[in-house]
Parts: structure tokens; C-alpha cells; sequence
């Protein structure tokens, strides 16, 4: 499987899937018209990660901003990576990056944190 990269916009975070390290990075902001569209083609290419797995895989999430349609995407996104964590294909976790003052940001990693089996990792950053 190559390697996927979507870059940044203004409305739409980037993205890179590199399966030869087993690292899923999502960063910048999400405040999609069109959620769907933006992450059905990252489901995709996530399954695909997923069918042929390396042994440890890491989701790097480091978004400023996201609006209420990206975080059900966003949460589906994590349940796709939780599934193969729960099957073992894969040891899965998650490092939630959040500015120190950004309180909503941690609160939405703990919720997820909660909603998942694999790990949750909160990390925060300087302002």
C-alpha cells in the first residue's frame, strides 16, 4: 500500500497515512461543508491499512478546530483503527495533541478516550 497524503486548507486538516510506519496524522482544522466527502476516501485507504496492518499503529491527532459534523467523521475514523485494535490485528492507540489552554480540546480527547478500546494518550502542547 503507498503512502496517502492530503494537505491542509483552510477548512480541511492534513492528512497522512503512512502505512510502512503504521501512523495515521490528522492536524490543522476541520470545519468541512461536505464531511462526508472529505473522509470517506480516509476510511477507505484506512480499511486498506487495515487488512495488512503493521504490528503497532499510531493515530496523531493534533487538530486546532473542529466543527460538530468532523467530530462524528472523526469518531467513526477512530472506531474503524478501535476494530482493528479489538481483533488484534494491529496494537492501536491514539496521542490526542492539545494547546495547554485549550480545555474543550482535552475534554473532547477524554470523551473519545471513553468511547474507545484502545488506548487514549493525551498530549498536551505549549500555547
Amino acid at each position: 500500500m503507498e503512502r496517502f497524503e492530503l494537505p491542509a486548507t483552510a477548512k480541511t486538516p492534513r492528512v497522512l497515512l503512512d502505512p510502512a510506519r503504521g501512523v495515521l496524522e490528522l492536524s490543522g482544522s476541520s470545519i468541512h461543508e461536505n464531511a462526508d466527502k472529505f473522509f470517506r476516501p480516509i476510511f477507505d485507504q484506512l480499511r486498506t491499512y487495515l487488512a495488512a496492518p503493521q504490528r503497532n499503529t499510531v493515530v496523531r491527532i493534533e487538530l486546532e478546530y473542529f466543527n460538530s459534523s468532523s467530530a462524528k467523521y472523526l469518531l467513526d475514523l477512530l472506531r474503524i483503527v478501535d476494530d482493528g485494535h479489538a481483533t488484534g490485528s494491529t496494537s492501536a492507540s491514539v496521542e490526542w495533541g492539545y494547546r495547554s489552554d485549550d480545555l474543550d480540546m482535552r475534554e473532547v480527547g477524554e470523551d473519545y478516550r471513553g468511547l474507545l478500546d484502545m488506548p487514549v494518550r493525551l498530549v498536551q502542547r505549549r500555547s
